[in-house]
């Protein structure tokens, strides 16, 4: 039986993730996922850890009375703005829209930890973006899909590939997934599933998760590690339809609902 071992939110797109038990889940994703993001103080285009790779060691987690920032040796606690100055952001120049900004303390503190002029913004009250793939759905801030889905057996398989090639193997969280599965015997099985039901959720899928240069990047320390795991995933996952490689793949939410660890994952359509 194939089940959840990990959930995880980024409430900041690009920081570092919060595991979480359960987690409510929404028409964007889990509840506060990629709520927030941070870009760049003059053209107002997001910044990520493909440029910034320092961004991975910083936390953000929503706490009672708002978003805790940490990094070595300091904190920030951001009282959240639901309403106020807004400015256009935008994604990959792919997608445009307005965010409100949370003002000019959480800025500086963003700005002098990651030693670049950024402000942090919030998705708006009526914030409507839609995704693509099979099941297009809704998105906050990510990239552009709800929900990243990975599983045990992919990486076990990767990590095998990578050992063989006399490298050390990755862990899981360089993929920065919002939902592991355990108990699927054969890798990449996420990819080949139409519909799931986990909890209470369904989720739809939309496509394979094409890898960017996040990957290389240490989770844990924020430095790039490469050049795995993706030279290695390049002698195996080229994706036959667009450029680069994949690992994981990428749902919509068709129920929200809730799930937790444990959950079993069901196969409603394969």
């Amino acid at each position: 039986m194939a089940t959840v071992s990990e959930l995880v939110r980024y409430p900041v797109k690009g920081l570092r993730g919060v595991p979480v038990t359960s987690a409510d889940v929404v028409e964007t994703g889990l509840r506060d996922d990629r709520l927030f993001m941070l870009v760049d103080a003059e053209d107002g285009t997001f910044v990520s850890q493909r440029k910034l790779p320092a961004m991975a060691a910083v936390g953000a987690e929503l706490v009672e009375g708002g978003l805790r920032l940490s990094a070595p040796g300091t904190d920030l606690l951001v009282e959240v703005a639901l309403d106020g100055p807004v400015r256009e952001v935008s994604l990959f120049n792919k997608w445009f829209g307005p965010a409100v900004d949370q003002g000019d303390l959480a800025a500086k503190w963003c700005s002098e930890v990651l030693n670049r002029s950024v402000r942090l913004v919030r998705t708006p009250t009526t914030h409507d973006r839609d995704g693509w793939g099979l099941h297009p759905g809704k998105v906050g801030f990510g990239d552009a899909h709800a929900i990243l889905l990975t599983s045990e057996s992919s990486l076990a398989d990767l990590n095998t590939r990578i050992e063989a090639a006399g490298a050390d193997p990755v862990p899981m969280d360089r993929f920065r997934p919002n939902i592991v599965v355990t108990g699927w015997p054969d890798p990449h099985t996420e990819d080949r599933l139409i519909r799931l039901r986990i909890g209470t959720v369904d989720l739809g899928f939309s496509t394979r998760a094409i890898r960017c240069a996040v990957p290389t990047v240490d989770q844990v320390t924020g430095e790039k590690k490469g050049p795995e795991p993706t030279r290695t995933l390049a002698t195996y996952r080229r994706d036959p339809d667009r450029p680069g490689v994949s690992f994981g793949a990428k749902y919509a939410v068709l129920t929200p609902g809730t799930l937790a660890l444990g959950d079993e994952v069901q196969v409603v359509e394969g």
